[in-house]
């Protein structure tokens, strides 16, 4: 189980951390995504500091169960709120926050059963 997490965890978190610069840098595609939902400007630094705390979290977690375990559940939180935020805005392009939630609950599953 721990080679699966390790898998799926650096996954995620190669993931995170590429949309956590993205969001950072204020790309365009971003920026124009969470405009659409309606999320303010001035959240982009704090939303991408989460995404790059759960993909450090995730890393952590290769030798420190718990924290992996924190990040994961954080990771999979997060997510659910951009679904939400996307449904709520009456955008249904929420295939990107789905899969990385999904693949999140997998890392978390995945951490506690290799533990």
């Amino acid at each position: 189980m721990f080679v699966a997490y390790a898998i799926v965890g650096i996954l995620l978190a190669l993931a995170l951390s590429a949309s956590a610069t993205l969001t950072f840098t204020r790309h365009q595609a971003i920026t124009a995504s969470m405009s659409k939902v309606g999320v303010p400007d001035s959240w982009l630094p704090g939303l991408a500091a989460l995404k790059a705390a759960g993909a450090a979290g995730l890393v952590v977690g290769l030798a420190v169960p718990v924290i992996g375990a924190a990040a994961a559940v954080g990771v999979v939180l997060y997510f659910i709120g951009a679904v939400i935020t996307h449904l709520r805005a009456k955008d249904f392009e929420i295939a990107p926050p789905v899969v990385l939630a999904l693949l999140a609950a997998a890392a978390l599953v995945l951490r506690v059963m290799s533990a």
